[in-house]
């Protein structure tokens, strides 16, 4: 039961007070975190699924064909106020470029973030053993923080 207590009492504080999970929060070298956020998302991944898929835009000439591979998130919302029932990954196998930003969409409650190709078997590694969790923080100032981490995990 003592495990349990520390839970209880980060999701009774409020939201002023730091957001749950922080401390998978990276250091915030340029202070773009020293308010509290205005918003978090919680989200505790129970099952996923993997879509790789082509499309052919026939009207255009010469005809283009382009792929994605998305991996589609759902779990249980861990903060109070969190609504996010589902999260979007896509993978870009230009993100050298640059990724989009991490778009929270209310009405789908679904969290859409894009990482590079490169991440896929990290990420995939991760969802096959271990528990995972995405956090989505929004900042006053227009921040935002998006991750997929593991809860502390002890080694073998």
């Amino acid at each position: 039961m003592r495990a349990f207590i520390p839970f209880l009492l980060a999701v009774s504080l409020p939201l002023a007070a730091a957001p749950m999970h922080s401390q998978f929060l990276p250091p915030d070298d340029q202070s773009l975190r020293q308010a509290a956020p205005t918003a978090q998302q919680l989200l505790q991944v129970t099952d996923y699924t993997v879509v790789v898929g082509a499309q052919r835009q026939s009207d255009q000439q010469p005809i283009p064909i382009t792929s994605s591979l998305q991996v589609r998130l759902k779990g249980k919302p861990l903060s109070k106020a969190a609504t996010m029932t589902q999260v979007l990954l896509t993978f870009d196998g230009e993100a050298a470029k640059s990724l989009k930003k991490p778009v929270y969409d209310e009405k789908t409650r679904t969290l859409n973030l894009n990482y590079p190709l490169s991440d896929y078997r990290v990420i995939m590694d991760l969802l096959r053993n271990e528990t995972l969790y995405v956090q989505f923080l929004t900042y006053a100032n227009g921040h935002i923080w998006a991750d997929l981490h593991t809860g502390t995990v002890r080694t073998r």
